[in-house]
């Protein structure tokens, strides 16, 4: 489930923060990201203050001791959802805000939107998320219909964790995806998440959810794209926390797959993607790297060692937005 290169099978997965793919070609997975709601910044950082009992003037007094001049009446906008920061010189402040609130780092930093005209922060959609990282007409959005305008906007990903299997002749056998969502608004119940595969004969056949409950699977034969809605079993209160998993088994195909992709919409604090051989199936070489958008260039390409599980890794945190991904050679 991920896109490739020219020769290869692949797969992709799309969750609520994205989508992943698995590739039977080159380089690509894609996996479905959920987003922070648009409050998401501005609620954490009035609970912040609160907790610590800090006025916007004392909180202003010490970001000018640390060379950053940031107004109270900057700061009273930011907590209340009016503007965001976007300059460099207001992220930076946002990094010194978690210091002075003590907050792990990113905290703030990582729920805030993409940049809105005039500085006004307005609902983050599905759709304009979607589109800056997949771009238009593509399998996803074909895939999803109408809901695609939607997708999972009242959720975001936190945290995503991607298991691929490669069987003995190097075709994908299996996919799980563990996801950790939180809540951008109250009521969010259930997340979309979408895998495409590049080879016609690498078909789901079986799939597991062993956290959530599954709602939905449909495979739409001519995108070759897997649709799955899991449902949480429960509505989630405002900036809570659930854990979806799940795992597809692949029919066997005869093209080997040469790499996987997970595209996220929005920031990621942490991305963990492993990658098992089969014994008699091992690779010459493996690297990860990054995609602004899906089709675009691969570039920050880091090689990453197998070990003696006969697998590889690569584990980034706080990433970016675009499509993370991982390729192999035999």
């Amino acid at each position: 489930m991920s896109s490739g290169t020219e020769t290869g099978v692949e797969v992709r997965d799309v969750v609520d923060a994205g989508s992943a793919r698995a590739c039977h070609r080159a380089p690509g997975p894609d996996a479905v990201v959920a987003l922070p709601g648009a409050d998401a910044f501005p609620t954490a950082l009035r609970e912040a203050l609160n907790r610590r009992g800090l006025s916007l003037e004392r909180v202003s007094e010490r970001l000018r001791a640390r060379g950053i001049g940031i107004s109270q009446a900057t700061l009273s906008s930011w907590q209340r959802g009016r503007s965001q920061p976007e300059r460099a010189r207001s992220l930076r402040a946002v990094e010194v805000l978690e210091e002075i609130l003590e907050l792990p780092g990113g905290a703030l930093r990582s729920l805030l939107g993409p940049r809105r005209p005039r500085g006004r922060i307005a609902p983050v959609g599905g759709e304009g998320a979607g589109l800056q990282v997949l771009g238009k007409d593509s399998v996803v959005e074909k895939a999803l219909g109408e809901r695609f305008r939607h997708f999972n906007r009242e959720t975001g990903s936190l945290v995503v964790h991607d298991v691929v299997t490669l069987g003995e002749s190097g075709t994908l056998s299996g996919i799980s995806t563990t996801n950790v969502l939180r809540a951008g608004r109250a009521g969010a119940d259930r997340a979309l998440f979408v895998h495409s595969f590049d080879d016609d004969q690498a078909e789901p056949v079986d799939i597991r959810v062993t956290c959530g409950r599954l709602g939905e699977a449909t495979y739409l034969k001519g995108l070759n794209s897997l649709v799955l809605e899991i449902r949480f079993g429960r509505e989630l209160a405002k900036l809570d926390t659930t854990v979806v998993s799940y795992e597809v088994e692949v029919s066997p195909s005869r093209v080997r797959a040469t790499h996987y992709e997970r595209w996220a919409r929005t920031n990621l604090h942490q991305y963990l993607q492993q990658v098992f051989f089969h014994p008699g199936a091992l690779p010459s070489g493996c690297r990860s790297y990054f995609r602004d958008q899906v089709g675009s260039p691969a570039r920050a390409h880091r090689p990453v060692p197998l070990n003696e599980s006969h697998s590889t890794h690569v584990l980034a945190s706080r990433c970016k937005a675009g499509v993370h991904g991982m390729a192999w050679e035999f």
